[in-house]
């Protein structure tokens, strides 16, 4: 039987169970806001909201103000299930609690999706990509983030430059991690994150697209994916996976766009949904008052939400 949680959102409190969650993340009109820096990338998400290195005088210091960061955005009224409709944790905040409540419970409360960052980071580039680190512990981690109410998983390469042989590669991987995590009866979210400055950019979007086919049609039947791209040079050019059977949503990372700029060309390509994290954050700071923090991040929401769900191309 299906998990069910309970979830508050404007009207009448209801169930929000494993059903309710695909069928939100298929429909539902808004974004996923990715919260899962980790690692490298957390003192980069610090300084941009204020706090500068120095301000932490240990790993377990440094993800604590992370984790309060977080908090602040989960527990804002601006911050909700009517235009966030889902929210990617990097593992140490799914574990942590907001106001008492384990974080995973906290957004469904919400009527807001969550996902766990299963990736360990990147091997060195070879063949123009970058894979996944091994991953030996991700059935333990499936089973534990399965036990929290988590739905989905996201799993993030990297691609550096038009090599077919090395996409290839990265798909074949993204795909085998996304059967395991199926096994367990989540959602992968699969990210083979084209780099934007990429000279041969325009050429990966062709190449990611027609392995992603590829790798559609030999899974199972009955078997879904969602996938996170990089908002293509040519709007359109992931028409044919939006479109898919196979695929729940596409869904957009902004890849160091600017927000107003990522916005616009999310716009352009139909039926794709932001899943952004730097461009959600950009205008937020530690010295904010509860205020103006909620006025900055409900401002970011709307444009967000804007950018998915209203199309101009």
């Amino acid at each position: 039987m299906a998990r069910s949680h309970t979830y508050a959102t404007p009207g009448t409190p209801r169930i929000m169970n494993t059903a309710d969650m695909t069928a939100k993340m298929a429909k539902g009109n808004g974004f996923i806001a990715a919260l899962d820096q980790s690692g490298g990338s957390t003192p980069k998400a610090l300084a941009g909201y204020g706090i500068e290195a120095g301000a932490w005088g240990s790993d377990d210091e440094m993800y604590g103000l992370i984790h309060a960061m977080r908090s602040r955005i989960i527990r804002s009224p601006a911050f909700d299930g009517s235009k966030v409709i889902g929210a990617i944790l990097f593992e140490r905040t799914m574990d942590g609690l907001v106001d008492g409540q384990p974080v995973p419970s906290a957004l469904i409360a919400k009527g807001i999706v969550p996902f766990i960052k299963i990736d360990k980071g990147l091997e060195d580039e070879a063949d123009g990509v970058q894979l996944m680190k091994p991953m030996p512990d991700l059935d333990a981690l499936l089973e534990k983030s399965k036990a929290l109410g988590v739905f989905g998983t996201k799993e993030r390469s990297v691609i550096n430059a038009a090599n077919a042989e090395g996409i290839a590669a990265v798909v074949a991987q993204q795909f085998a991690v996304g059967q395991q995590v199926i096994a367990h009866a989540m959602m992968p979210i699969i990210e083979p994150e084209v780099n934007i400055k990429s000279a041969t950019r325009a050429e990966c979007d062709t190449i990611l697209r027609d392995e992603i086919l590829k790798a559609l049609a030999a899974m199972p039947e009955g078997h879904k994916v969602m996938l996170k791209l990089s908002l293509p040079v040519v709007p359109g050019t992931y028409d044919a996976l939006v479109d898919h059977p196979k695929v729940l949503r596409v869904v957009a990372l902004s890849g160091g766009y600017a927000r107003a700029e990522a916005c616009a060309e999310l716009a352009r390509n139909r039926g794709i949904i932001a899943s952004f994290s730097r461009a959600l954050l950009e205008d937020l700071r530690f010295e904010m008052s509860e205020d103006e923090f909620d006025a900055a991040l409900g401002s970011a929401i709307d444009e967000i939400a804007a950018g998915s769900t209203v199309k101009t191309g």
